[in-house]
């Protein structure tokens, strides 16, 4: 894809008209995906907004203004947030969000130091694939939950919507278009809404329920003056915001530290992967230029930045590659334009009750075409990578993984007689593969072919 025509340059200017309007489609095909996590993880869909676009402005400004990557909320997060949220409640997410940032800044001092070598023996296609089939696969019931239940008891009419959101979506990334195949998970999203409204308005079912954006329309139409009106029509969202509203100290645990650290491995596997893909589509070697370690140290500085503030972690997204692959538009001006209009989409209350009133069963259609996605993204790094699971080796290690993972296996350490320090599925998998693979001979096959980590990485 890279000896395609370049519409703009990573540091090309576009007029204003044509800013607008790429920065306006890269967030459209961010959307969908970015107030996913929050809307599973019951965070702030603002603030996730919000902290995504500061997260984005921070990753340009550290990686240089050369690699064009929009940050959204992490997927490989859901479960460990919906834990931790069970242990210790928004505090404890966030906190274990700031210690996840922490280890990333870390590992880019390590590579910066000594170089990126020691990351293929730590983390090889045959642990990072079936990893990253584990999230997927791991977040399965979630989805289905969503799509078909409501408190728990089966709906046929819940069901329907989210088969229609489904397919609209699914049908909708292989037929789409010019910009609306850019936005196919937006556009699904809005049909499956519709559809809702429809047994709401037409039946005394409610799928939908839109009383806090007539509430919000209310009060800004009730405004005695325009001034009065643009006041209104703003909002500040609920930030938790640390030594406000709440000490780190108090809901710091070991817990919190096992459920959340452990899965920056997984979703730093997932970074270095992006910036290879990444790397191809727009010609350029941003592991070389300008280094994998300030990437990553950038998506930890949005992971930081998103804890300080209630939201989820941010990570680099594979629809960001896939919009830059489709229109040849690299320009980091459009993105730092998109993130600027996220964090404006953040503050208006109006947007923020339209995406607080989509029905489970959209977002659960939704999540079954995304979350299988991951599934088959780990699937594509073993397939890419030729990594022969006709190996005893490898058989072995891909195999441990997605069992424990995909079982929900987990170690509960006791700590007081009151307290268990419990190790997740997700991270156990992980760590369990992390040490097969150190400790099983012949470590080369777990490389197979060597892509993953075939280009020169090493920074300046």
């Amino acid at each position: 894809m890279s000896d395609q025509k370049m519409v703009l340059d990573v540091k090309d200017v576009p007029q204003l008209s044509r800013w607008i309007l790429f920065s306006i489609q890269h967030l459209f095909a961010m959307f969908g995906a970015t107030i996913l996590v929050p809307f599973l993880t019951g965070l702030s869909p603002a603030v996730a907004l919000i902290s995504s676009g500061l997260g984005t402005l921070a990753y340009l400004f550290i990686t240089k203004g050369q690699i064009p990557a929009y940050l959204g909320s992490s997927f490989a997060f859901i479960v460990p947030i919906q834990t931790a949220m069970e242990v210790s409640g928004t505090a404890g997410v966030m906190v274990g969000s700031f210690l996840a940032g922490i280890v990333y800044g870390l590992l880019s001092m390590l590579m910066k130091m000594f170089g990126t070598n020691w990351v293929i023996k730590v983390l090889p296609p045959i642990v990072v694939g079936p990893v990253i089939m584990v999230i997927g696969l791991s977040l399965a019931p979630t989805a289905i939950d969503q799509a078909m239940n409501v408190d728990g008891e089966y709906s046929g009419i819940h069901f329907s919507v989210a088969i229609v959101t489904l397919l609209v979506t699914a049908l909708g990334s292989l037929y789409f278009k010019g910009f609306f195949g850019l936005i196919p998970i937006l556009i699904g999203i809005i049909v499956g809404y519709l559809y809702s409204l429809v047994f709401t308005i037409f039946t005394n079912i409610t799928v939908v329920d839109t009383s806090g954006i007539s509430a919000a329309w209310s009060k800004i139409i009730d405004s005695d003056s325009v001034f009065q009106a643009i006041s209104s029509a703003f909002l500040m969202p609920e930030f938790t915001v640390p030594f406000v509203d709440y000490q780190p100290l108090d809901v710091l645990n070991l817990s919190i530290i096992l459920i959340m650290v452990p899965i920056a491995v997984v979703t730093v596997a997932e970074h270095i992967g992006d910036q290879m893909v990444l790397s191809k589509v727009a010609g350029r070697n941003f592991l070389r230029q300008p280094g994998l370690h300030r990437s990553i140290f950038g998506d930890g500085a949005a992971t930081l930045i998103a804890s300080l503030l209630g939201g989820p972690p941010n990570t680099t997204y594979g629809e960001n590659i896939g919009v830059l692959a489709i229109t040849r538009v690299f320009s980091v001006f459009v993105i730092g334009g998109a993130a600027i209009l996220a964090i404006f989409f953040g503050f208006i209350g109006i947007i923020t009750e339209v995406i607080a009133s989509i029905p489970r069963p959209v977002m659960g259609g939704v999540s079954i075409l995304l979350f299988g996605i991951i599934a088959s993204s780990g699937l594509r790094m073993l397939i890419d990578n030729e990594v022969d699971l006709a190996h005893k080796r490898n058989l072995v290690i891909s195999s441990v993984i997605l069992v424990i993972g995909i079982g929900g296996a987990v170690i509960q350490i006791p700590v007081t007689e009151e307290m268990n320090v419990e190790i997740p599925s997700m991270a156990l998998a992980a760590i369990i593969g992390l040490v097969l693979n150190l400790l099983l001979p012949d470590k080369e096959s777990g490389y197979g072919n060597g892509k993953m980590f075939s280009t020169e990485e090493e920074g300046s």
